[in-house]
Order: structure tokens, then C-alpha cells, then sequence
């Protein structure tokens, strides 16, 4: 009888610890980070749009709009302060030595070195105290740490959101396209 209550006491013991553990890094989403009913187009039609040249005044036009209105998405207040971990892709911005300290996370394989980058409001500036190895360009990676809602602006694109980052993990099997 003592042994069974021993077995169901660590039981419970190890499956509250795991969700423990789950919970003190609840997954972050990127739409998440979008503020509700928030559309990142400007209404032209894609078929409308691909049927102009690049060098078509309403086609320079339309990207200058889209640039302008994507650095100035609107952010979603309410993931302010949150900790959690988010997937996403690194640009490393600032490193000592060759580790990294400061870099750009997002969404998809390839955002920000490709134009347009991604709305602001999909663009997380990371800061780490401790410098991280292994990060590159668009190394797929889980971020862990506090997010705040504060714009910001670097090379790549403009930032909605910052990242005190508390550690960063790879995501073996990634996909990269």
C-alpha cells in the first residue's frame, strides 16, 4: 500500500514538473504579435499588381506604400511583457567576437534579406547579455525570453517588438524554404 502511494505521489510529481516546465516557456505565435483585424496588404489585387513591370509607376508606387505602411504596423499591446519561446529565422546584427549578441528574428526563411522585409509588427529585435554561439544567417532557432512591444529600427527593416533574450535553441529539421 506505502509503495503504491509512493508510485502515484511521484507520478504526480513528475508530470506536474513537466508541466511546470512547459508552462514557464509557453509558445509565443507571430500572429500573435499582429493587432486584431489587422491586414498587411493595401487592397491592390495581386493578379493586378503582377501584371505590372517593376518599373511602372503605380507598381514603385504601390511597394513605396506598402514599405512605408509596413514600418508603421500597428503592434498588438497585448503580448507586452510576455515571456515565452518563439520559432523563427536570425539575422545577426551586432557580435563580439564570433558570437552573437543582438540580432533580427522572423517568421519565414528569408524575410528582411529579400525586399520588402515583413511588416514591423513581424520583426523581433533580440538582445542577449550573454553572447550566443552558432547563430547566422537565417539559422532556424527557438527564442526564449521576455517580449516587448517597442519599435525599433536597423539595416534589415524596422522592429516592432524587442526581446530580452534568456536563451536561444536550435530547431533541428527547420524548413529553410
Amino acid at each position: 500500500m506505502k509503495r503504491r502511494r509512493f508510485m502515484v505521489l511521484s507520478g504526480s510529481l513528475l508530470l506536474g514538473s513537466a508541466a511546470a516546465a512547459r508552462s514557464a516557456w509557453p509558445d509565443l505565435h507571430w500572429d500573435e504579435l499582429l493587432p486584431p483585424g489587422w491586414k498587411a496588404d493595401l487592397g491592390m489585387p495581386p493578379a493586378e499588381l503582377a501584371r505590372l513591370s517593376d518599373t511602372d509607376p503605380r507598381a514603385i508606387e504601390w511597394f513605396e506604400r506598402l514599405r512605408k505602411a509596413w514600418e508603421e504596423a500597428p503592434l498588438n499591446p497585448a503580448v507586452h511583457g510576455r515571456r515565452g519561446r518563439i520559432a523563427g529565422f536570425t539575422l545577426p546584427l551586432e557580435r563580439r567576437g564570433d558570437k552573437v549578441i543582438e540580432f533580427l528574428l522572423v517568421p519565414y526563411y528569408g524575410a528582411c534579406i529579400h525586399s520588402p522585409p515583413p511588416p514591423a509588427n513581424q520583426v523581433i529585435h533580440a538582445r542577449s547579455a550573454t553572447p550566443l554561439a552558432g547563430i547566422h544567417l537565417m539559422t532556424p532557432v527557438w527564442v526564449y525570453g521576455t517580449l516587448f512591444a517597442q519599435r525599433g529600427s536597423t539595416v534589415w527593416a524596422a522592429s516592432g517588438y524587442r526581446m530580452e533574450v534568456d536563451k536561444v535553441t536550435p530547431r533541428p529539421g527547420a524548413d529553410r524554404r
